[in-house]
């Protein structure tokens, strides 16, 4: 079946870990071993009712504080797609980790209490899931049963959503009013709320189109690892593995290697199960060339005629991750792919405001800032436009010292020659 995997966004106290844990108690996803936990936790809690949130506020900090803090991955499936559920913490301090969840997300649930609007974290989170790419969102307008179901309020709230996402990049956006702690119009429809004829959260997700959001186009393969085995069955063996980034590769396509421009074409597709006629995104698999070339981790397969934009200075959009501020000269590591080099933050050229998407000028990037940055590699990338292939276009920075991740980039190509 089809795998869809969505994340969920929003500003803290929104619901969103009630909602999932509602969606899987409802679909009936979840062990009868599982509820009877979650029902002991919701008593010693001194809960009248069982908070379904725990169901994905694993850890215990989680729980004491009655936020999310990691993102919780769950699993569930329905006769008609299998889904995987990123939770994502809606605290401005885990900012980092939706940012996680969302990099990989087809679909954003993105949870609005229909009392407070739109606060400044869940425009944070707008902002980012548009600068992620992520294609298809979802409004869910919750806690309606705080507000008697009114009609009026859905509609006021929804219009206050449409105005401010009209200045983001949104190519599917659709609302549903719902109340997550009662259950309404999240598996079953609400017999309070008649007036609204757009279905369910689980018919949105079950029915959402996403078979052409993949780059089937440009045939973009990154290198993670060269395949020798030590055997005498397979002595003369030598294939190169990694997950399709985009495009359609077949035995007999001619591909060109960089950044070496070495040319040859695939002898074979293989995988554990045995050759393959072709692959596609996301399939993880070995090429075999027909020529022995000197290809390493990091370097790219493509096609001669498509190739991505090779160069050392790089224009992205920044989300700052770490708490220790940047500044211009800032020596990081770039990990892009499978590839990793040094490079240095030549220029940060503005900063966003989240509130109102203006540009300001700064000087250096704090915790949690979404920022336009230049910099300079030490080797070369082979990277695409961000809004054209998430995979190629995207990349992190670590802190050369601690190796930890302090920045989340999406690259813009449009700028560079």
């Amino acid at each position: 079946m089809e795998l869809l995997t969505f994340v969920t966004a929003g500003s803290v106290d929104d619901g969103k870990s009630t909602l999932i844990g509602r969606l899987l108690y409802d679909t009936e996803s979840i062990t009868e071993d599982q509820i009877e936990a979650v029902a002991r936790s919701s008593t010693r809690m001194g809960l009248e009712e069982t908070n379904l949130a725990l169901l994905t506020d694993g850890l215990r900090a989680e729980r004491e504080q009655g936020i999310t803090i990691d993102v919780a991955y769950r699993y569930f499936s329905t006769s008609r797609r299998k889904f995987i559920i990123a939770d994502a913490p809606g605290h401005v301090q885990y900012t980092r980790n939706m940012v996680c969840g969302a990099s990989v997300a087809d679909l954003a649930l993105l949870l609005v209490d229909v009392r407070t609007g739109l606060t400044e974290q869940t425009r944070r989170h707008a902002f980012l899931l548009s600068l992620l790419g992520v294609p298809h969102w979802l409004i869910a307008v919750n806690k309606m049963d705080l507000v008697d179901y009114r009609q009026a309020d859905f509609d006021r709230l929804r219009e206050e959503c449409s105005r401010f996402m009209t200045r983001l990049r949104v190519p599917d956006l659709a609302f549903i009013p719902i109340s997550a702690l009662r259950g309404d119009n999240v598996v079953t429809p609400s017999d309070t709320m008649d007036w609204h004829h757009g279905g369910t959260i689980l018919d949105h997700l079950e029915t959402v189109h996403i078979r052409s959001d993949r780059n089937m186009v440009d045939a973009r393969f990154p290198v993670q690892y060269v395949v020798r085995p030590r055997s005498d069955d397979f002595h003369d063996y030598r294939g190169y593995a990694g997950q399709v980034a985009g495009g359609v590769f077949r035995p007999g396509d001619e591909v060109l290697v960089l950044p070496s421009g070495m040319s040859s074409r695939v002898e074979s597709i293989d995988t554990a199960e045995g050759p393959i006629d072709e692959a596609f995104p996301p399939m993880s698999v070995t090429l075999r060339l027909a020529d022995d070339l000197d290809v390493a981790r990091g370097d790219l397969i493509c096609r001669p005629g498509n190739h991505p934009v090779v160069t050392q200075d790089v224009d992205a959009m920044v989300s700052w991750m770490d708490s220790t501020p940047v500044q211009p000269g800032a020596r990081l590591v770039l990990k892009h792919t499978s590839r990793s080099v040094r490079a240095q933050l030549r220029e940060i050229v503005y900063r966003v405001d989240v509130n109102s998407l203006h540009r300001q000028n700064t000087d250096s990037l704090g915790p949690n800032d979404i920022g336009r940055i230049k910099l300079r590699t030490a080797q070369p990338i082979m990277c695409d436009d961000y809004a054209r292939n998430r995979t190629t276009g995207s990349f992190i920075l670590l802190d050369p010292n601690t190796n930890r991740t302090v920045a989340g980039g999406m690259v813009d190509t449009r700028t560079q020659d």
